[in-house]
């Protein structure tokens, strides 16, 4: 009897524990570390695990580096080999809190906020503010969001053949749509 008692209640409350948050598996993160006169180096990771934890307005995203997909095939095998070192690192991440953040605000119209935490890169993990909008959709809530990384914050190194090629600045940019 205390079995299927515990049965029924784990099937009643589960719901109600799952809609705590909200996630998908297909965020998009894509940057740009381009140089006027020289080739587009820029990626594309449409695989990308976000989960949002409402109550504690928390935010996590978990990209596997390998997933990032480049126009050129060499430029991918160059960025997992000799930049990100993704046999050694294979998945970047961040874990936030979205400040000044409650559900019941979001609407239709795009609200800005700020979303600060930690984000581990390439072994190296870093503080970091961006600022983020997010907005109701139909298919659920939607988080954008544009700033600039440093490759010299994560010890990524760039090749002294390629420097001038290669911004150390990179521009990120995050587009996920969570349920």
């Amino acid at each position: 009897m205390k079995k299927i008692t515990l049965l029924a209640l784990f099937f009643v409350l589960y719901p109600i524990i799952a809609q705590e948050k909200l996630s998908t598996s297909k965020c998009t993160i894509f940057f740009e570390a381009s140089v006027p006169l020289f080739e587009a180096v820029e990626a594309k990771n449409d695989m990308v695990n976000c989960t949002l934890i409402p109550e504690k307005s928390q935010i996590n995203f978990i990209a596997i580096i390998k997933n990032f997909q480049f126009k050129r095939d060499l430029m991918k095998e160059h960025f997992n080999s000799n930049y990100m070192e993704s046999e050694h690192y294979p998945k970047a991440t961040f874990k936030g809190i979205i400040e000044k953040f409650d559900l019941k605000i979001i609407t239709e119209k795009e609200k800005d906020f700020l979303i600060k935490g930690k984000l581990t890169i390439h072994g190296q993990t870093r503080m970091i503010t961006v600022n983020a909008k997010i907005k109701k959709i139909d298919d659920g809530i939607q988080v954008t969001s544009h700033f600039t990384l440093n490759t010299d914050d994560f010890n990524i190194e760039i090749p002294n053949i390629v420097i001038a090629k290669i911004s150390k600045n990179v521009n990120t940019q995050i587009d996920c749509i969570l349920k």
